[in-house]
């Protein structure tokens, strides 16, 4: 099976070793991969095990469980990665998960914290990326000015009608 991180590598030669504590995840990035992996197949010790410990009583195990199974996981991407290497102390992981919950597809874009205690690897905390907001390029058109379209008549009465085709 592959492995849910959408690393290219079996289940079993990825995350599953680090989930089942038979391997030390290497790097800040594997750490990452194995959480979202954890949502993935419901491993929640792990996902609460892998946070520091000063942030696990903070955690909501039924809520994280109940999310974790109610969702449709869709795969992970990591964007970019600063520090978290086998020889440093801490880490940023980028990441988008995509997930399926209630019908609805989701992206969650995060940058991730991680810091390296007695040689292993936990999860600080992480900060939701959000969309730009959108902005308008082009200056608006008012419903008395001539219509964009070329028409020769106001924009409220050809492309801005309520119902027009624009």
């Amino acid at each position: 099976m592959d492995c849910p991180c959408s690393s290219g590598k079996s289940f079993d030669q990825c995350c599953e070793p680090i989930i089942s504590r038979t391997r030390k995840a290497a790097t800040a990035e594997a750490l990452m991969r194995s959480r979202y992996t954890a949502f993935a197949t419901g491993a929640i010790d792990w996902i609460i095990d892998s946070q520091i410990p000063e942030g696990r009583p903070f955690t909501d195990r039924r809520a994280t469980e109940e999310w974790s199974k109610r969702s449709t996981w869709k795969g992970m991407e990591i964007l970019e990665t600063q520090q978290g290497g086998e020889g440093d102390d801490e880490g940023l992981v980028e990441f988008k998960a995509r997930y399926e919950l209630a019908g609805e597809d989701i992206v969650h874009h995060e940058i991730a914290s991680f810091r390296k205690e007695e040689d292993v690897w936990f999860f600080v905390d992480g900060l939701e990326v959000k969309p730009r907001p959108w902005k308008r390029t082009q200056p608006k058109i008012g419903p008395n000015e001539p219509c964009s379209c070329g028409s020769g008549t106001k924009f409220k009465k050809c492309c801005g009608k309520p119902g027009a085709a624009v």
